[in-house]
């Protein structure tokens, strides 16, 4: 099974690498003169100190935020904990731009790095949050009580015992805001903060430079190597499944006491009505301004039908795509399951637009039926979403113990239909989860479906984009409402899938 396996894995990995070999084409074409006076400019300085600051900024406080969060619902007796949790992954249904554009309508002097971290934080954190969550509860408690009846403190045992046990989940979590980061382009432009990705998309909207545009697409693949080189060491070699049965049970909570626990509260309570509470209040507020007039059910209805049909296909899709090299990289790892992974994590970097343009390119020249069709579009939501079904399916199967699939075998059965009773069963949880994340992204595309829809094709995204680029606020109101509304269901499932104990 693994040679069909690594013949899959190859093949998404080899269409992977068409934006970036569209990139490093473009890249020659340009000439060195000319791609060295576009990098070696002050403007190139600057956008690159905005993202790398961003960066640098944001994914650390996700991380605090993600795993104090987790900790809280998972770990400790805080009042009304199973509410919070759910609560705590619905940030995950209010698309970025959606809550940019709701916090400028509220604070219209928001701007700049500040507000592009306020934005990116109360966006993503749910990204660490589930996945530490989720791996919080399927922790087998024994290791922690051994290293308590050994003499260690709360806070020893935490960062030395629990903290080891968390890494593949906030580096999976810590790469996905990192690549959401880059590859963000609506949540800034509304509050006027340039990054790499919205000047590159100002570069092909209002002067078609593509070769500037090229270059500083160039500087974004440099940096998702980074920061895969970095997630590639922080995950490590560790194992993470038992060895034996373990202990089929959860943690005992811990107590806080009366002033601890409300400090709990009062800083769950403050993370839900700012990622939340402020822009649903907000588009509920423009819908009231706005009235029955906004509410165009004929181009409601068919933008909610096509951004269902797309979100559904394109979830199934990727998360097939996706299972070869989440196999490999838990049972063959090494410097191949590590190149497979890298090439995923690289087209998920770049924006929309320049995995839009890729595909138009290779469409128009290699597989001119293909243009500007369904086909198109999905192929590049996989490449695009990838890594969000990748990393749910490797923590997944990383819970999965091989000695399962072993010891199944030993009694007859074939390494296929063992693979097939014993370990897909289990993966399941982690499979739902990275098809609900998938869905959301899509839900949430922009720039791509833009390009690479089919004429006459309208989604959520696109004409909430359409109407707010037109400052009609209270006309996009409708579609922004819709996106929450449609979003949420599948942030439950990403949720509860998340919470199920692989094994148990």
């Amino acid at each position: 099974m693994s040679l069909p396996l690594a013949v899959a894995a190859l093949v998404v990995a080899a269409a992977s690498i068409i934006p970036l070999g569209y990139v490093i084409v473009e890249s020659i074409d340009t000439g060195f003169d000319t791609a060295s006076s576009l990098l070696f400019r002050p403007r190139v300085g600057e956008l690159l100190t905005n993202t790398v600051l961003l960066v640098v900024i944001t994914v650390p406080i996700c991380i605090v935020v993600g795993v104090m969060a987790a900790w809280l619902v998972e770990r400790t007796r805080v009042f009304g904990a199973k509410v919070w949790a759910v609560l705590l992954a619905a940030p995950l249904a209010v698309p970025a731009f959606v809550n940019s554009y709701s916090w400028v309508s509220t604070v219209p002097s928001l701007g700049g790095l500040h507000g592009g971290v306020l934005i990116a934080t109360l966006s993503y954190f749910p990204l660490v949050y589930i996945p530490v969550s989720a791996t919080l509860r399927r922790l087998d408690p024994a290791v922690e009580e051994s290293a308590r009846a050994l003499g260690a403190g709360p806070w020893a045992v935490f960062f030395q015992v629990v903290v080891p046990q968390l890494r593949l989940a906030i580096a999976g979590g810590a790469l996905l805001v990192s690549l959401h980061l880059l590859a963000e382009y609506g949540a800034f432009v509304f509050i006027r903060f340039d990054t790499f990705t919205t000047a590159i998309f100002d570069q092909y909207q209002s002067t078609f430079n593509g070769s500037a545009a090229t270059m500083l697409a160039s500087v974004l693949v440099l940096l998702c190597l980074t920061l895969l080189v970095i997630e590639s060491v922080v995950r490590g070699n560790a194992r993470y499944a038992r060895i034996g049965a373990g202990a089929a049970r959860r943690a005992v909570p811990a107590e806080l006491g009366w002033k601890n626990s409300m400090a709990a509260l009062l800083f769950l309570a403050a993370l839900i009505v700012l990622s939340v509470g402020v822009p649903v209040v907000s588009v509920l507020r423009w819908l009231v301004i706005g009235g029955t007039a906004v509410w165009e059910l004929d181009f409601l209805g068919s933008a909610v039908v096509q951004t269902v049909g797309f979100g559904v296909a394109g979830a199934v899709v990727t998360c097939v795509l996706a299972f070869p090299i989440a196999w490999i990289s838990i049972r063959r790892r090494g410097r191949f399951s590590r190149v497979l992974e890298a090439c995923t994590y690289i087209s998920s970097s770049l924006p929309g637009i320049v995995v839009a343009l890729a595909f138009i390119t290779v469409s128009i020249r290699y597989l001119q039926p293909l243009y500007q069709t369904v086909t198109v579009v999905i192929a590049a939501y996989a490449l695009l979403f990838l890594p969000r079904a990748l990393v749910n399916l490797r923590a997944g199967l990383a819970q999965a113990p091989i000695g399962l699939e072993e010891s199944a075998q030993s009694l007859g059965i074939s390494p296929l239909s063992a693979f097939i009773r014993v370990t897909l069963p289990l993966a399941a949880p982690a499979t739902a989860a990275g098809g609900a994340l998938v869905f959301l992204g899509i839900v949430n595309e922009l720039t791509a479906t833009l390009l690479l829809a089919p004429t006459g094709t309208r989604t959520l995204a696109t004409q909430f984009w359409s109407l707010s680029s037109e400052i009609d606020y209270a006309g996009a109101a409708p579609y922004a409402f819709m996106m929450i509304v449609l979003s949420l269901p599948m942030t439950y499932v990403l949720f509860t899938q998340s919470k199920k104990v692989a094994g148990l």
